[in-house]
């Protein structure tokens, strides 16, 4: 089936050509006939697989019939999403997607002035795609009102969970009219995630997606077997292997993303950081700057692997392999995306292993080994453009990372 099949306005489809969607994914496939019957959906489906356009396609088609010549006033269209890059991103599918249409979204997230965005919302939009802390702001100082809301929409609902974001959302619910469409959208499910969903939507059609197969099929992930102090020259050897290649390296904490960029640049690579510490403004450029190729290493935390639809990365690196099993397939999955290839790599070191056993028991299948000879390895040592040799913060690392694991087995 393709989309100029579908019963939708012939705006939006102008929208989808231009974009060049010609048929849907799975998850729109089974999605979008559901949210235009109005039904409640709850969607488990693995990253990388269409999601947004599944619930925005339906949701502007939606608004977009009813409205009239003259600006209704009112959100009617409620996006929640667990972090800032995230609302971006999503508010620019539905702008594109909406583009020949009379409906327009708007992002709403902390870390910036809030006088700009009142401004905004006070001029009139349909769609609001929001962070928990700015938006119930601007709800308590009588800016933003949700009784006039249709639909509301959990994306990203397990990471939402994770943050902390379960008492928001419950708090949410009692500003929203209680006839309303609810779409609830994540990437993994389990009791605490299923109890939430099921106390929002209404014999809600159930969608799932890929389940027994977390990893996209065309990304092929691997694991090198590396030392914690000889880490940065493996990622120098990657870098410079794929000079053309866009290359996302995850690490584990925001001093280690620091400590990272340092090494590269001691190398005379070029690269950037993102992470919880930066403000609003860095990030965004930091953001811009990887997409566009004008940087081609982009070095990160979990903050930016969940959701973020980062055009051709060609590879991601796990320098640090990540804490929780569920992250290790989101941030692979900033590669392979759609009908894309991928490669990914994580670099584990002895300290890690038990880390990696528990991936693997997540994934119920071993990754790959990449076999390293000792001559190969030494090889990558001796020819590496950092000659600094600061034992005392590789130490460190080490202990850092001792720390988090005992302090993991005492929980």
């Amino acid at each position: 089936m393709k989309f100029e099949d579908y019963h939708i306005a012939p705006e939006i489809k102008r929208g989808l050509d231009s974009l060049g969607f010609k048929r849907p994914t799975d998850i729109q496939f089974k999605a979008i006939p559901a949210i235009l019957k109005g039904e409640d959906v709850l969607a488990i489906a693995q990253t990388g697989t269409g999601k947004t356009a599944a619930f925005a396609i339906p949701v502007i088609d939606q608004l977009h019939k009813k409205k009239s010549s003259s600006r209704s006033e009112g959100i009617k269209c409620l996006v929640m999403v667990p972090t800032r890059e995230l609302a971006i991103q999503i508010t620019e599918v539905f702008n594109k997607l909406s583009e020949h249409t009379r409906v327009k979204a708007f992002a709403l997230f902390g870390g910036v002035e809030q006088d700009p965005q009142i401004a905004r919302v006070e001029k009139g939009i349909d769609i609001l795609v929001s962070t928990p802390g700015r938006m119930f702001d601007l709800v308590s100082q009588g800016h933003i009102n949700f009784n006039r809301i249709e639909v509301l929409i959990l994306d990203e609902a397990d990471h939402m969970l994770d943050l902390g974001f379960i008492k928001d959302i419950q708090d949410l619910i009692k500003f929203l009219p209680k006839n309303r469409q609810t779409l609830f959208f994540s990437a993994t499910i389990n009791e605490k995630i299923k109890k939430l969903a099921y106390s929002l939507v209404r014999n809600a059609i159930r969608i799932q997606i890929s389940p027994k197969n977390p990893v996209a099929k065309n990304i092929n992930h691997s694991v090198a077997f590396v030392s914690m102090d000889d880490k940065r020259f493996f990622l120098e050897r990657v870098i410079k292997e794929n000079p053309d290649s866009k290359i996302l390296v995850f690490v584990r904490t925001k001093v280690r993303a620091e400590r990272v960029f340092n090494a590269l640049e001691r190398m005379e690579i070029k690269s950037i950081t993102i992470h919880g510490d930066k403000e609003q403004a860095d990030r965004l450029i930091a953001m811009n700057e990887f997409k566009k190729g004008n940087v081609k290493v982009l070095i990160a935390t979990d903050v930016s692997a969940r959701g973020i639809d980062i055009p051709s990365v060609d590879y991601v690196v796990n320098y640090d392999l990540p804490e929780q099993p569920e992250n290790y397939v989101h941030r692979v999955g900033r590669t392979g995306r759609g009908t894309q290839k991928g490669l990914a790599v994580s670099f584990c070191s002895p300290e890690e292993k038990p880390v990696l056993d528990e991936i693997q028991t997540y994934l119920d299948k071993p990754i790959d080994v990449l076999t390293i000879s000792p001559t190969d390895y030494s090889q990558t040592l001796d020819f590496t453009s950092d000659t600094s040799d600061d034992l005392k913060a590789l130490m460190q690392e080490v202990a850092d990372f001792e720390s988090i694991k005992r302090k993991k087995k005492k929980k």
